[in-house]
């Protein structure tokens, strides 16, 4: 129950629907409990009025004392229907009230995850899985709902009912209370042994659902590389190997939960048998009426749902502990990229690294060594080297997705922690190497940095990242929508759609992480010329494993496992004859063959 106090705040925060929802249960339990009293009264005054009835046989008084009589039963019978509806209509707002309550704080708790998940770093999406993400927030947040709603819902009617039950049972006869009530402590035994097996069973059934979750969102997402190599078969074994695990765990915790029902059945069965014989007993000695074993047998009745339902609630409660440990698992993780002094303003764009050397935390590789650059304010650098050279790292540490592991990044010499992390961000524009586009049209999602840009920007935006022609050969133009992560659109399409997006926003920085791969030498060749004029006095890190695309470029940074072994303009970095010029004679063969 240490999980579910992280749910407090939301409890204090609607602590009206709890209130107001505890008041209309007991209302209703009230108008439930009543009518097995008119019933013994009922019972009652037949078995003192027949013999009566029976003893005027052919009189006119017997004619009087029936309709006295029927008039009598027919109130009662009023009576208990009236309370029958006044219970249902409290009902209906004890489930207004508390019900309402837990959909309230699922909206919450879903939001509350959700805006901790933005917030977290780039590391901790590289360590969790995206089908794991979306289990917490969905499958998770559900099964806390069942504790916070009807959970709740039962156990506070389960509380009153007792309370009011048993204080009426002990008023006509505490022995025949004692003898009822008997069996209800072995069931509270079997309770806390069963739990600790519900407990551990949840756990596993919730992390299968996450690993299967997982499989099914790469499976779809890779479909296209699944159907490539024909591994349809294959892919189906495997879910069903992951499904067959999950069903297995179902169906152990399954085999847990229907033990509660018979037990329960078992010694409700019980209670009616003891409150007969010892009913009886007590009726001999003159100390109870048949009303009264009745009204007992009533009693029995009406506790016979609530403590079937505790065996119901004590179990969603022990899942729903479980899934709020896994979703604080999540809350508890803290964002290590704060501002140190929040500094809000507009930047000219001057950059220094400063001997920064940075080891990824998941993976300990050492991806930059002692890394120095200085870019001054409009200017452009071109960082090259070969697959693994420490490049990407360069434009995350520059977009303060990581901090470096030691060494400073200056931005107009001010260290990079000390700005506000999302009015620097607002300020630069990336396109990363991985392009990632929405499942939205291609004019949203250019102006995705800027919702209310205006039409002409977006425009002009495609027009600079050549784009604009092949929009105007879509049938609903800047309406198209471009479908999940893209996939109606060519690679190079996607590449040049990421491009105007970074532009249209008018960033101090650019960067291009390796943003032309997928495009040929004329497409790459008409980007650059219109870069040249975005490019103009803003600074920008051209990021790319191709010597093509720093003819743009002041100068030219070589990397080599994450320590510049080169650096210096295009003619200078050909007449050193060293891994540039290497890469440059390569690649201009390539072209030429």
């Amino acid at each position: 129950m240490k999980a579910l106090a992280h749910l407090n705040k939301y409890l204090v925060k609607y602590k009206w629907y709890l209130i107001l929802g505890t008041l209309f249960t007991i209302i209703s339990n009230l108008f439930g409990v009543i009518p097995a009293q008119l019933v013994r009264y009922a019972l009652d005054l037949v078995k003192e009025t027949i013999d009566i009835y029976f003893l005027f046989d052919g009189t006119k008084i017997q004619s009087n004392l029936y309709d006295i009589f029927a008039f009598s039963i027919l109130l009662y019978g009023i009576l208990i229907l009236v309370m029958a509806l006044l219970k249902g209509f409290f009902l209906f707002l004890v489930r207004q009230t508390l019900i309402v309550m837990s959909r309230h704080i699922e909206y919450d708790l879903k939001n509350e995850i959700y805006d901790h998940y933005q917030s977290l770093p780039l590391s901790f999406y590289r360590r969790n899985n995206t089908g794991d993400l979306m289990a917490r927030i969905s499958e998770d947040v559900s099964k806390v709902r069942m504790y916070i709603g009807p959970s709740i819902m039962y156990g506070i009617n389960l509380i009153v009912l007792f309370i009011l039950v048993i204080s009426y049972m002990l008023s006509v006869n505490v022995t025949l209370t004692l003898y009822a009530l008997l069996p209800l402590p072995v069931l509270s035994v079997s309770i806390y042994v069963v739990n600790s097996i519900i407990m551990k069973r949840s756990e596993a059934l919730q992390a299968q659902l996450s690993n299967l979750s997982t499989y099914v969102q790469e499976s779809f997402s890779g479909i296209r590389v699944i159907k490539a190599f024909v591994r349809e078969r294959e892919q189906v074994r495997e879910f069903v190997h992951q499904s067959n695990d999950y069903r297995d765990k179902s169906l152990s915790l399954t085999l847990v939960d229907s033990l509660f029902y018979p037990f329960i059945v078992i010694l409700v069965g019980l209670s009616n048998v003891l409150v007969v014989y010892i009913g009886g007993q007590e009726i001999m000695a003159g100390r109870l009426t048949p009303g009264n074993i009745t009204e007992f047998i009533l009693y029995v009745s009406m506790l016979t749902w609530p403590v079937m339902a505790l065996g119901w609630t004590t179990s969603q409660t022990q899942r729903a502990a479980a899934s709020q440990e896994r979703i604080n698992e999540f809350l508890r993780e803290k964002n290590h990229l704060v501002s140190a002094k929040n500094i809000e303003r507009a930047i000219k764009g001057d950059i220094a690294f400063e001997n920064v050397s940075f080891v990824y935390p998941d993976t300990g590789i050492k991806a930059l060594k002692n890394f120095n650059l200085r870019v001054k304010a409009g200017e452009t650098v071109a960082i090259l080297g070969t697959t693994g050279s420490g490049k990407s790292t360069v434009a995350n540490l520059l977009m303060r997705l990581y901090d470096p592991t030691d060494g400073s990044i200056k931005i107009d010499n001010t260290p990079l922690q000390d700005y506000h992390i999302q009015a620097f961000r607002s300020q630069t524009g990336y396109v990363p190497q991985d392009v990632f586009l929405f499942s939205d049209s291609i004019g949203g999602n250019v102006a995705f940095g800027a919702p209310e840009m205006a039409f002409d920007k977006i425009e002009q935006a495609t027009k600079d990242a050549d784009l604009y022609a092949n929009i105007l050969d879509f049938t609903e133009g800047f309406d198209t929508k471009v479908g999940e992560r893209g996939i109606t659109l060519s690679g190079g399409q996607k590449q040049r759609l990421s491009i105007a997006r970074a532009i249209s926003r008018n960033p101090k920085i650019l960067i291009l992480d390796d943003c032309l791969s997928a495009v040929d030498t004329q497409t790459e060749n008409t980007i650059l010329t219109n870069l040249r004029r975005i490019m103009e006095n803003r600074t920008s890190v051209i990021i790319s494993h191709r010597v093509s695309s720093a003819k743009l470029a002041d100068f030219i940074v070589v990397l080599d496992n994450g320590q510049v072994v080169e650096e210096g303009t295009h003619d200078d970095l050909l007449q050193q004859n060293g891994v540039y010029k290497e890469l440059y004679d390569k690649q201009l063969q390539t072209e030429e063959a």
